[in-house]
């Protein structure tokens, strides 16, 4: 196991109960106990926990895994959920992206798909503009597109937040309200059939919900891990959202919820 895996590993327990002690990290991982105190400890100096006498715990009371640390997490069904939203922008649009794991895969399928200047469907005339827009206020995202010629980049201003590289605040709000989104990709953090979607923080969460207003379409991108869940911050209502992209893991109960509440949703 490598030290990145490593410290993908320790993040994710240490996010799963708010403390770890370096034994039972040790016997979990199969390695020294000295080579948990080692990353422990550099874990530390980037700021990511707080080393205790024995382990570790938590950063802070509201606990996010950095987004580095959490593109692992079920890669392929992020990929596989990333292609099929891909396919459903035709060219021409103007796309909005939040930040997040999923939605930057998003983002690299459709630079893959739009990589030969415009997909153009059959007997669509062609356009001497952008093959696609896309407006975000994921840094991450703005910088793996802007290389690509066909794609026009529009990035909002803000203050950046370093977990998810997102740009929240009045800026980010003064760039999205001057924009009209034919459809927006929205990654989220929870999933619950009566409170909607949601986000770990407020600042992340308004900025997306204003995505969402500015939006003709709203698509919800996620594994099926984050359904059922809930996080601290509201985004909006599953009445505001038309389709939801997950994995084939989802329970058919909740699909029954989701399709009830108006919600179309799409497993691959």
């Amino acid at each position: 196991m490598s030290k990145h895996e490593r410290w993908n590993t320790l993040l994710e327990l240490l996010a799963a109960s708010g403390k770890l002690e370096v034994e039972e990290a040790a016997t979990a991982l199969d390695v020294s106990a000295a080579t948990i105190r080692r990353d422990l400890d550099e874990l530390a100096e980037q700021q990511l926990l707080v080393r205790t006498r024995g382990g570790a715990v938590v950063h802070g009371v509201s606990y996010e895994l950095p987004l580095r640390y959490k593109s692992t997490r079920h890669a392929p069904e992020k990929r596989r959920i990333a292609e099929a939203v891909a396919d459903l922008v035709a060219p021409g649009e103007v796309v909005g992206l939040n930040g997040g794991t999923t939605t930057t895969e998003v983002a690299r399928a459709l630079a893959l798909r739009f990589a030969s200047g415009r997909a153009e469907a059959p007997g669509a005339a062609v356009s001497a503009g952008p093959a696609l827009t896309v407006v975000t206020n994921a840094l991450n995202i703005a910088g793996e597109l802007a290389v690509r010629p066909q794609i026009k980049i529009v990035t909002t201003g803000g203050v950046a937040r370093p977990q998810t590289y997102e740009l929240v605040g009045p800026l980010t709000v003064g760039v999205l309200i001057e924009v009209v989104l034919d459809v927006v990709v929205l990654g989220v953090d929870g999933v619950d059939a009566e409170l909607g979607v949601m986000a770990h923080q407020e600042d992340e969460a308004s900025i997306s919900r204003l995505f969402a207003e500015r939006a003709s379409r709203v698509v919800v991108v996620t594994d099926s891990s984050k359904m059922g869940r809930r996080a601290f911050a509201r985004i909006c209502g599953l009445d505001r959202i038309d389709l939801l992209v997950t994995d084939a893991g989802i329970a058919q109960e909740t699909v029954a919820q989701l399709t009830e509440a108006g919600v179309k949703v799409l497993t691959v």
